[in-house]
């Protein structure tokens, strides 16, 4: 499985945006897939996973304030960040555990200041 996120960048306190991450591959294998992030200094943290049939959890720094959504006709999922904070800056990873291990995508930078 390959993963490749997009849809980063710069933000004002208050803003939106909205990542993507697109799977190829061994897509069949793929029964839940998570959004961590990783900020400078800090450990990688998970932020919102969804499964297959379509059930969300969150991290309760986010919750209320992101989405996380896919779309299996495009094998892509989804993370619509709202009321961003300065402190949601970080590298955010797409993440799919496999049978063997797990997958990462390359990670995209969000960065949250005025």
């Amino acid at each position: 499985v390959q993963l490749v996120e997009s849809g980063g960048g710069l933000v004002q306190p208050g803003g939106s945006l909205r990542l993507s991450c697109a799977a190829s591959g061994s897509i069949f294998s793929i029964y839940v897939m998570r959004w961590y992030r990783q900020a400078p200094g800090k450990q990688r943290e998970l932020v919102a996973t969804i499964t297959r049939g379509g059930s969300t959890n969150y991290a309760d720094s986010v919750a209320g304030r992101f989405t996380i959504s896919g779309d299996n006709g495009k094998n892509t999922v989804y993370l619509q960040m709202m009321s961003l904070k300065p402190e949601d800056t970080a590298v955010y990873y797409c993440n799919v555990p496999l049978a063997i291990g797990e997958a990462w995508g390359q990670g995209t930078q969000v960065t949250v200041s005025s």
